[in-house]
């Protein structure tokens, strides 16, 4: 597929979810937006206010006498207000009203900074915007062009059945960024007793930010099939998608200036520690990783503060989830994670793992049309969702966890087709494998790897080995998982293991084919002398290592699925790890092998900052093994 520029500079306002049929709408005239400012205050403990820039989509047809649904929606990371118009005119052509608007931080000719769509700010902010659509009176509204204030009444409301004054039925749509403010917005409703947000669809976000940023995948933290990806221990850092949207965001502060007022935003930003643009916590992580190589408990703590996970008792809406298997800003297990917990305290809820994310933001043909959003199959899902739970005229979809299955794309073209749907999640049987001392071949191939072995099927059949390899720097040598700017590189680099640099244990060629739906575990007892002498002076002593799951081909030829790895923090080296590998949705051929891969290093992240000898020793009392989620 084509690679395009990263989502951080691009609005992801799409959603997914379960097949529904709905009727072609008939086309009509573009919609002409309205340019409002809508100015909304007391955000926060500072009590601050902010001008927000919005435009406000209004389908022929949509009058007081004759009120529609709405939506709210706003932008990723980096973007403004008009990254929703293909969106707001597909809906408005489905009748629905359209409040789009730039984030708070971004680009609007407002100095207002980034606050990583806490509650406290974007929640409050969007909470004004859904009183804005339900004809609050209070909230303060202009046209930018005629300066004239601008009420609305062609929204449909919910005042007299839920008892709350000012509530339109609405919801809410968006990715990435524009995907947590949904959870920031609907966790502010309920905390304030008015919910006036009937449902929401969030795209490829978060679930909990310090782990989006700085992963630690070791268990026996819980797992994202039990509800969290969270982690006490630091992880590795990500520090090309972390210094590429921070350098987004100082640079769209600066836009919002003009050569007049420059002089004194800059002086602003020094009297109260904006950080260029950020609350000022966010620089500090940065420097913190710059110089020991891992963020602060309180910086985790803050990143983990604008996440759901930090509130997801307060969002009860129902959700769809969709989320990106060619993502390695945020994984599939943050979805599994959020989804999870939602089904557990009995939030309505389904999950879509789609085909497209922040690695490759182009969907397959027919997957996705903002546009004309009923002529896609994603498109199609949005409908279905919003007509039951907003509109009310529809029947309810399925809550199921759908996955998109690109080798069945690939021979049908059928995009319904590619994808399966379940009720269940986790899905498929665990087949285990365990780590032999027997190479099979291909594990220590020129410029791969320094050592390795086999995985077999049985127990007995484990013989005694030993590998090692030694970290060598804090960044690289190891070239696998692509992010940021290299995510647009067409075609991607190969992976790179360069000898002494990692460890690769393979299977025999497989003789049927082999569907993993989830994420593998590894369970592994390492030797790390010189790390087990440092681990207890804390983080910057502990062990940092990477692992990754590789399918070679019969010629030798390997392939990273997603070029996902799973980066680790490793408290205790004296004692066994299980690594919580990346949720994959793969298909590993006949005749393929399935590797497991361990390396000391990785160029996406911010590694140890001294060597670190591991060595790992098979055919003792312990089992090194491998667990698969299996759908056959």
């Amino acid at each position: 597929m084509r690679r395009v520029p990263i989502v951080l500079v691009t609005a992801l306002l799409t959603a997914g979810g379960m097949a529904a049929v709905v009727p072609a709408a008939s086309a009509v005239t573009d919609i002409t937006p309205q340019h409002l400012w809508i100015y909304v205050t007391d955000l926060g403990s500072e009590h601050r206010s902010c001008r927000i820039d919005a435009d406000l989509y209004v389908p022929p047809g949509a009058t007081a006498q004759n009120p529609s649904p709405a939506i709210l929606a706003t932008n990723g990371f980096g973007g403004t207000k008009t990254d929703q118009a293909d969106l707001a005119q597909g809906m408005g052509e489905r009748g629905y009203v359209t409040l789009s608007y730039t984030g708070l931080g971004f680009v609007d000719k407002d100095t207002c900074p980034i606050t990583l769509d806490d509650r406290e700010h974007d929640g409050a902010a969007a909470s004004q915007l859904l009183r804005f659509l339900g004809g609050d009176p209070s909230i303060q509204a202009v046209d930018q062009v005629s300066g004239q204030a601008v009420h609305v009444d062609q929204v449909i409301r919910d005042d007299g059945p839920t008892g709350t004054r000012h509530d339109p039925a609405v919801g809410m749509v968006g990715g990435s960024y524009g995907g947590q403010i949904q959870f920031a917005t609907a966790a502010y409703e309920q905390e304030q007793g008015t919910k006036r947000l009937d449902a929401i669809v969030p795209m490829i976000t978060w679930n909990d930010l310090s782990y989006s940023l700085d992963p630690n995948n070791q268990l026996p933290q819980q797992t994202a099939s039990s509800g969290s990806v969270s982690s006490d221990v630091a992880g590795a850092f990500k520090y090309e998608w972390s210094l590429f949207f921070t350098s987004v965001g100082a640079v769209n502060g600066i836009q919002d200036l003009s050569p007049e007022t420059f002089q004194a935003y800059t002086q602003q930003v020094a009297a109260t520690q904006n950080c260029g643009n950020f609350e000022p916590q966010v620089c500090q992580a940065l420097i913190e990783v710059g110089t020991q190589g891992y963020p602060s408990a309180a910086s985790i703590a803050y990143l983990r503060h604008a996440s759901v996970t930090s509130y997801i008792q307060d969002v009860t809406v129902p959700t769809f989830l969709a989320q990106g298997q060619a993502d390695s800003l945020f994984d599939l297990q943050e979805s599994a994670a959020t989804y999870t917990k939602l089904k557990a305290q009995g939030t309505p809820v389904a999950l879509d793992w789609q085909s497209w994310g922040h690695s490759n933001l182009t969907p397959v043909a027919g997957e996705l049309d903002q546009r004309h959003p009923a002529a896609s199959y994603q498109g199609r899902q949005l409908i279905a969702w919003f007509d039951h739970y907003v509109r009310r005229t529809a029947p309810q979809p399925p809550l199921t966890f759908n996955y998109f299955r690109d080798w069945v794309y690939t021979t049908s073209g059928d995009i319904t087709a590619a994808y399966a749907s379940t009720s269940a999640f986790p899905i498929g049987d665990e087949r285990t494998y365990y780590l032999s001392g027997a190479d099979l071949g291909g594990a220590t191939a020129a410029g791969t790897s320094s050592g390795g072995g086999a995985l077999v099927t049985r127990s007995k059949d484990v013989v005694p080995g030993t590998s090692s390899y030694t970290s060598s720097a804090p960044y690289g040598p190891n070239y696998s998982e692509t992010s940021a700017l290299e995510s647009t590189i067409s075609p991607e680099p190969p992976v790179s293991d360069p000898p002494t640099t990692s460890i690769r244990f393979s299977t025999a060629p497989l003789t049927k084919a082999l569907t993993v739906v989830g994420s593998p575990r590894l369970t592994v007892q390492l030797d790390a002398p010189t790390v087990a002498a440092t681990q207890g002076a804390g983080p910057g002593g502990e062990l940092v290592l990477f692992a990754k799951v590789y399918d070679i081909g019969p010629n030798g030829a390997v392939e990273l699925p997603r070029r996902l790895i799973s980066p680790v923090r490793v408290a205790d080296v004296t004692r066994p790890v299980t690594i919580e590998l990346p949720g994959i949705v793969h298909r590993f051929a006949q005749g393929h092998r399935l590797a497991i891969v361990l390396a000391g290093g990785d160029m996406a992240y911010r590694g140890a900052t001294d060597p670190q000898p591991v060595t790992l020793t098979t055919g003792g009392a312990f089992l090194q093994r491998l667990t698969v989620p299996n759908v056959g």
